[in-house]
């Protein structure tokens, strides 16, 4: 299953990084061990913000993902199952009896 997560490094423990000049190796890191199938980097709410695409097989997995960012970084983890559009599609039946059972 594809989960969004973001990870969002509080100002000054990335400044820190920064002035040490750790951030880069450290996600370097964390992404080579998580293996995201994508990834992007910005700003959410002020803080320097990693937003990856994960696929995951197992909730076991999450700590391996959540604990390196928590750790190096004290971020905060933002986490939110995603679908393909062709996963969307295969969920057509199910939506419908929602619509059906549960719709006004």
């Amino acid at each position: 299953m594809k989960f969004h997560i973001t990870a969002s490094l509080p100002v000054a423990a990335g400044n820190a990084a920064m002035q040490t000049g750790t951030i880069g190796e450290t996600i370097q890191s964390i992404l080579e061990e998580i293996k995201p199938e994508a990834v992007y980097f910005g700003v959410k709410g002020g803080k320097r913000t990693a937003f990856m695409i994960v696929d995951i097989t197992n909730a076991s997995e999450l700590p391996a993902i959540f604990e390196p960012w928590f750790l190096a970084f004290d971020a905060s983890i933002d986490v939110t199952p995603v679908m393909l559009p062709e996963d969307l599609a295969k969920a057509g039946d199910s939506i419908e009896n929602a619509v059906k059972n549960y719709g006004g």
